[in-house]
């Protein structure tokens, strides 16, 4: 059983898409600690509807950011948390916390990386002009995600699209693949080379396997 630390600053849609899975027996892993940095982040109404543990840490209470993260760290691994998930987290995570961590905090980002990343990928992605998008699980590193890939799915661009109107597909598709990276995780299916994520397992020569891994 794979123990998770979710960190979330709003609703949370990813963090109950975890759930929703670890409790359908799809995941084998508990949540012990949701981890919010905003006092009316709808996830903490998510964690106490299923029991599970939550703090709301404020980082205007510490002196620096490295200080915050050493608190999210050590709060964490107070609770023997192995896998750190940034489920809309709106911050750029910081070293205390990725050396604590090293290869075990996982985001998601509505674009395909390397594309679009930052604020606002959907919009980033319709405003280009591009006829694919999708979503990407990344292990997370100092930049901007900018850490080693583990899934991607992908969704067709209209040229009609707005912001909103691919944010929903995509949505859709991010509660597929991230409770699917945590498991392949949780297998110990995953390994880092350099930039490489090799997944043990996963096909790699038929067309409906290149971007979409099978859910």
């Amino acid at each position: 059983m794979l123990n998770l630390g979710v960190l979330a600053s709003g609703r949370g849609s990813n963090f109950q898409s975890i759930i929703d899975s670890i409790e359908a027996g799809r995941l084998k892993a508990s949540v012990k600690l949701l981890i919010t940095d905003k006092s009316d982040a709808y996830a903490a109404e998510r964690a106490k509807k299923h029991s599970i543990e939550h703090l709301y840490i404020n980082p205007k209470d510490f002196t620096n950011k490295d200080v915050f993260y050493e608190k999210i760290a050590g709060e964490l691994s107070a609770r023997g948390v192995e896998l750190v998930v940034l489920a809309g987290f709106m911050r750029v995570v910081r070293k205390p916390l990725i050396e604590r961590f090293p290869n075990r905090i996982m985001n998601i980002h509505p674009a395909l990386l390397p594309s679009f990343p930052g604020l606002h990928g959907q919009q980033q992605a319709a405003d280009y002009g591009v006829r694919i998008s999708g979503c990407t699980v990344h292990f997370v590193d100092e930049g901007m995600d900018t850490g080693p890939v583990i899934v991607q799915a992908a969704v067709p661009v209209s040229p009609e699209d707005t912001e909103d109107t691919l944010s929903k597909r995509i949505l859709k598709l991010e509660h597929k693949i991230f409770p699917e990276a945590i498991r392949l995780f949780a297998e110990g299916r995953l390994s880092v080379e350099g930039r490489i994520v090799k997944i043990r397992g996963y096909c790699v020569d038929e067309d409906a396997c290149l971007l979409n891994p099978p859910l």
